[in-house]
């Protein structure tokens, strides 16, 4: 079997941890790296918690890099839904991994154009300040790459953290607007599609089911999330839609269509511009995922949980 090679951008936060978590235990993938940024809670906190993960997830052997501590141009922004720690409810110890040295951004790089082109995948789970930076000192990494994958912006459903706009976006639009404007083959997971996708009760039983450490602490991770349910009916769990979407294309579909990021300080600052018709003249820079079938993704989440066995 042929692996496909990804590289985890990441700011661990509740859903991003069961995107690695199913990404570490799914062997059509390859996990090169994991690289960290600042976004749901500050770096230090960010990086911890990818180390965590992956003794969680018995893979001591994967690199995790620190990256950058801030937007590119914003102040730095966190969010209080994944807990003081970003991994609440899950209850794990101290990491005993130490991070790589060296900046993430230098090891991105290097680490895919050193590679064949078109042989890793950026799974990109964060605020872009990293993927925007590499673009930046690298401008044919853009080209380099497989494709990008971002857990990020909102269309007709608005956003999370304005009436608009959503998180990742938000936090560094300036960052986004770079990645959007590189040419790289973008697919993009927006709210409307994790908004699609959402933990419930039922959900989570069936992890605690498994019986595993891992599971258990999967499941304390969902419950804690769903304390803060957006939606009446449970949380969206937006980032593991993009690692999903990697291991089966059908669970998710949408058109591609130009995306432009609204970066002007204002009300509709990191707002994403989805021109689903056509109709502003811009060409298409992105796949949008917008349409998805819910029970498949959390059968296949559930599975591939399942499957790790304990690592704590």
């Amino acid at each position: 079997m042929t692996k496909r090679r990804i590289i985890i951008d990441t700011d661990p936060g509740l859903d991003d941890a069961l995107a690695i978590l199913l990404a570490l235990a799914s062997p059509e993938l390859e996990v090169l790296g994991l690289t960290t940024v600042a976004g749901n809670v500050p770096l230090a906190g960010t990086a911890a918690n990818a180390l965590r993960l992956c003794e969680l997830g018995r893979r001591t052997d994967i690199p995790v890099f620190a990256g950058c501590d801030r937007p590119l141009r914003r102040k730095p922004t966190t969010t209080l839904r994944h807990g003081e720690t970003g991994l609440d409810g899950a209850n794990l110890p101290p990491p005993a991994m130490a991070l790589r040295e060296g900046h993430a951004v230098t090891w991105l790089i290097d680490r895919v154009m050193g590679a064949a082109p078109a042989t890793i995948t950026l799974c990109a789970l964060a605020p872009l300040t990293n993927v925007a930076t590499a673009l930046a000192e690298e401008p044919r990494l853009a080209k380099r790459l497989a494709g990008i994958v971002i857990m990020g912006g909102a269309g007709d459903g608005g956003g999370n953290v304005t009436p608009e706009a959503e998180f990742n976006i938000h936090v560094d639009p300036h960052a986004a607007e770079i990645v959007f404007a590189s040419g790289a083959d973008l697919t993009l997971v927006p709210l409307d599609l994790s908004r699609q996708v959402l933990v419930n009760e039922a959900r989570i039983a069936r992890i605690r089911a498994i019986g595993s450490n891992v599971a258990r602490a999967a499941a304390g991770m969902l419950e804690y999330y769903n304390s803060k349910a957006e939606l009446a009916a449970g949380s969206p769990l937006h980032d593991p839609c993009v690692i999903a979407h990697l291991l089966d294309p059908t669970l998710f579909s949408g058109p591609v269509v130009n995306v432009a990021v609204e970066v002007a300080d204002g009300p509709r600052l990191g707002v994403t511009a989805i021109d689903w018709d056509g109709r502003s003249g811009r060409p298409a820079n992105a796949r949008i995922l917008n349409a998805a079938d819910p029970d498949r993704f959390f059968d296949l989440l559930i599975a591939r949980l399942a499957s790790i066995s304990d690592g704590i």
